[in-house]
């Protein structure tokens, strides 16, 4: 049979089947089911549609923010990340009614390069505090793309032991194009955190680098996670971010890989020797722990409360906080400066116009620059 012949013999068939009656009692014959039920009204959909989208109001957040319900804090962060104008006066009003309430909490920062676990170790070491009895807060800032803008929000898929724990609130955030992922409004969602009762304050940062300057300026204790075996490829950034770290601890110390996290944990303790002693009395050292078994864990925790016996005896602790709150005011005047800056119409006209000559190289960047700053400041 040929090809040609065997197709159209289907086909026959298929023909055949389709139009020869089916008898009621066989199982092809098929039975009415239940009535659908009548369609939903289109105006008690758009109610409902409705209802999601209003937001409650100022005083209900805030009363829903000091009882430490989740959704209303949820809520009054997404205010607070709000680019939108008319979010601004809200977002101000929640934050004075919460500054009251918040400073009494421990605020950790903790960074390290992608791939050394700090998603791992923040859900061991979150999942140990709240067996403690501590409410525990993750503010994870995700990378942003800067390409599509965009930004994967994972942290609670890769923390789902303790995204379900009562005693633990995870935010992820996208990092936006603020350097390091760690904007004011970063700082602004601790005190809605401490308000709502989250005595522990955790921040995980984008990675390593200058950006972490940022978290560091906003925290009480700052956590280094390394691994062993990284070689030198952050060298050109290792005295930095060593120089800030209050703890470094060699991760993944379990297996095969304990007698190397235990050599890597000598090694930086030594180097930190190097560094000039901190203002605050305190001296930085190297531990190592397991995210995976939990050993070292608690060992971190300890380390943490010597920090902060020591840095509040002799006062450095709320010295360091006063200080931030003020850098604090700083960066914002610099960043609503910029936001006014670049929303001027005139200015954004003057700024396109001046790209074009700085591109066809009729003007150099930085006098096309001062040509632009010159006008604003006039007005």
């Amino acid at each position: 049979m040929t090809a040609l012949s065997y197709y159209f013999a289907n086909f026959t068939q298929t023909i055949f089947y389709l139009t020869t009656p089916k008898k009621k009692d066989t199982a092809l014959h098929e039975k009415a089911g239940i009535s659908p039920p009548e369609m939903i009204s289109s105006d008690a959909v758009n109610a409902v549609q409705q209802f999601r989208r209003q937001l409650p109001s100022t005083e209900n957040l805030i009363d829903g923010i000091l009882k430490g319900d989740i959704t209303s804090l949820s809520r009054a962060i997404t205010i607070i990340e709000s680019t939108n104008p008319s979010h601004l006066e809200k977002a101000n009003a929640i934050i004075a009614a919460c500054l009251p309430h918040a400073n009494q909490s421990v605020r950790i920062g903790i960074t390290g390069v992608p791939g050394v676990g700090k998603s791992t170790f923040i859900e061991a070491f979150g999942k140990h505090l709240t067996g403690l009895g501590k409410k525990v807060a993750v503010l994870a800032v995700d990378p942003s793309s800067t390409i599509s803008h965009g930004s994967i929000l994972g942290d609670k898929t890769r923390m789902e032991e303790l995204v379900k724990d009562k005693n633990a609130f995870i935010r992820p955030s996208a990092s936006g194009e603020t350097l390091g992922g760690v904007a004011r409004k970063t700082r602004e969602t601790i005190t809605l955190c401490e308000a709502a009762g989250f005595d522990t304050i955790l921040i995980e940062t984008v990675g390593v680098g200058q950006s972490e300057t940022a978290v560091h300026s906003m925290v009480d204790f700052f956590l280094l996670l390394k691994i062993s075996g990284a070689g030198d490829e952050l060298q050109g950034i290792k005295r930095g971010i060593m120089e800030m770290a209050d703890l470094i601890v060699i991760n993944k110390a379990d297996g095969d890989n304990v007698k190397k996290a235990n050599l890597a944990k000598v090694e930086f303790h030594r180097a930190l020797h190097l560094f000039p002693a901190k203002k605050s009395g305190w001296t930085a050292s190297a531990t190592t722990c397991s995210s995976i078994s939990g050993d070292g864990i608690e060992n971190v925790w300890k380390i943490i409360g010597d920090f902060l016996n020591l840095t509040k005896g002799n006062a450095y602790f709320f010295e360091k906080r006063k200080e931030q709150n003020q850098y604090w005011m700083m960066e914002t005047i610099v960043e609503e400066l910029k936001i006014n800056f670049f929303q001027h119409p005139e200015i954004l006209s003057l700024i396109g116009s001046n790209k074009k000559a700085v591109a066809n190289d009729e003007i150099s960047p930085f006098t096309a620059a001062q040509n632009i700053l010159k006008v604003y400041f006039k007005k």
